[in-house]
């Protein structure tokens, strides 16, 4: 067993902030790592240990496995925390944690490099015994395959890429004369974005439900599953609502899931904090989609329900400890429901908003959460996701947890630059999501409640804003101090920021 003392988080923005608050509450330093775009991101103050890792450009900073090392070595970290995104599911990074004797907190580079190949994967759930979408088990090798495959298996049908993910790569075929131009399109797509053409070919499950499960293993063979979240919200398969308990969920079929989400872990021998997806139709059959082998976006819901603190449980178990949880003594108590925030136009075709961030009031009180890294005055960089921040509420039912998202949502204001937070405002006053009567084709089946042109007075809002900020800076100005107080002494500006920023 190896104590874990120090962890560079390897990312940016709101996770790797919600990362550093786990590492300081274990009593573990931080270190992160930036850009010239996040000098002075939220991550890049909290941490401990800030260290400059190239240009803006991911693929010169937050991509460059070599840079992560060399400063993990420098600031003698012990293990490397990856976030989502960007290096997370990287085995060759994974590997190269290895081979420098740095603690990866994740899978093993094996079990990265065989979940992540969706073809692998899916040869690893049948032989497990878990339902898979009926489909190929091998790459298409050409188009003629294709025509052969699909009129056997019957339109309409899904190409996917097989390195794939976030919808890249992938292709809906609906009628015979698409086949072709579908097969093409795909694999440029998976061959840009992944350097891998290899497609393959699964059944269309029309409306289905996207169901995950969080599931958690240790290094001595023990798997358990954290339920589900229900994350059928999704535009261009990039998802925006998630909740948990899931409003289609029977008992069956949980225990059922729940015990397929385990042997799917057990058969590849997993090892941390991992994601067991689901497409469930509507006669609650399901079908393994895909393993996510790292930490989720929503992961907080899943906390907020259980009580099980995700990134403490992936630390624990990468220093070497064994679950402590069991199975039958977890419980989902209440309901929760995240709504992620991102920085785009939802009346201009979610077109992202970058720029500065003129008033942001956050939203507080009961059952109310916010894990986002932006504040007044932080310019929000092109480079990057537009996600800025995930709202996250807790009621003791489904009711109550919807009327604090409204209430939630109505407080968050953002100023300076467009926002989802309307839309997901309609989202919570839809009848088909208030009665949990929505699947994948919820946003198409809405568009024309969701994107409607009758727009709030922006103007008029950000002016109130504005006029209660200026009444605020008044009222301060007129207050007398009793006492000259000391300015306290901030730790990172004098060591962290002067070793590492002013060089630059």
């Amino acid at each position: 067993m190896r104590k874990i003392n120090k962890i560079l988080v390897a990312n940016r923005g709101e996770i790797a902030v919600r990362i550093m608050r786990t590492c300081r509450e274990m009593d573990i330093a931080s270190v992160a790592v930036f850009s010239d775009a996040d000098r002075t991101s939220m991550h890049v103050r909290y941490a401990d240990e800030a260290y400059y890792i190239g240009p803006a450009p991911s693929k010169e900073s937050y991509l460059r496995a070599d840079k992560i090392i060399e400063v993990a070595i420098k600031s003698k970290a012990d293990a490397i925390h990856p976030g989502y995104g960007f290096l997370s599911e990287n085995s060759e990074f994974a590997r190269l944690c290895a081979e420098n004797n740095i603690i990866f907190i994740g899978p093993s580079p094996e079990v990265i490099v065989k979940m992540g190949d969706k073809i692998q994967a899916r040869k690893a759930m049948i032989a497990a015994g878990v339902p898979v979408v009926p489909g190929t088990t091998e790459a298409i090798s050409s188009e003629d395959e294709a025509l052969k495959t699909i009129a056997e298996i019957g339109l309409p049908v899904m190409i996917k890429a097989s390195a794939g993910g976030g919808g890249k790569g992938m292709r809906l075929v609906k009628e015979e004369s698409g086949i072709v131009s579908s097969v093409r399109g795909a694999r440029s797509e998976a061959l840009a974005a992944f350097n891998d053409d290899a497609v393959y070919i699964e059944k269309y499950v029309s409306s289905p439900h996207h169901i995950e499960f969080q599931v958690l293993g240790d290094q001595h063979g023990n798997v358990i599953h954290l339920f589900e979240r229900e994350c059928s919200i999704q535009r261009r398969h990039q998802k925006m609502v998630e909740e948990t308990p899931s409003p289609l969920m029977t008992v069956d079929l949980r225990e059922k899931m729940g015990q397929d989400a385990v042997n799917a872990a057990k058969a590849v021998k997993y090892v941390g904090a991992g994601t067991i997806e689901f497409l469930v139709d509507n006669n609650l059959n399901y079908y393994f989609l895909e393993m996510n082998t790292r930490l989720q976006v929503e992961h907080p819901i899943t906390e907020r329900v259980t009580g099980v603190d995700l990134v403490k449980q992936q630390i624990l178990v990468a220093e070497g400890h064994e679950l402590l949880l069991k199975q039958d003594e977890l419980r989902q108590k209440g309901h929760a429901i995240e709504c992620r925030i991102y920085a785009e136009d939802s009346d201009n075709n979610f077109m992202p908003s970058a720029g500065r961030i003129h008033n942001i009031t956050e939203p507080l009180g009961l059952g109310v959460r916010t894990d986002g890294y932006v504040y007044e005055g932080y310019e929000i960089p092109i480079h990057y996701d537009p996600m800025i921040s995930k709202l996250i509420v807790w009621a003791n039912n489904r009711e109550e947890a919807i009327q604090r998202m409204r209430r939630a949502l109505y407080e968050y204001k953002i100023t300076g630059v467009k926002t989802s937070i309307k839309f997901l405002e309609r989202i919570m006053d839809s009848s088909d999501f208030r009665e949990g009567n929505y699947d994948t084709n919820y946003i198409e089946k809405n568009k024309e409640m969701l994107l409607s042109t009758e727009k709030c007075d922006i103007v008029t809002q950000d002016m109130v804003i504005i006029a209660t900020y200026i009444d605020y800076i008044n009222r301060l100005n007129k207050v007398i101090p009793t006492k000259q107080l000391n300015p306290v002494e901030n730790r990172w500006k004098k060591y962290s920021y002067q070793k590492n920023f002013d060089r630059l």
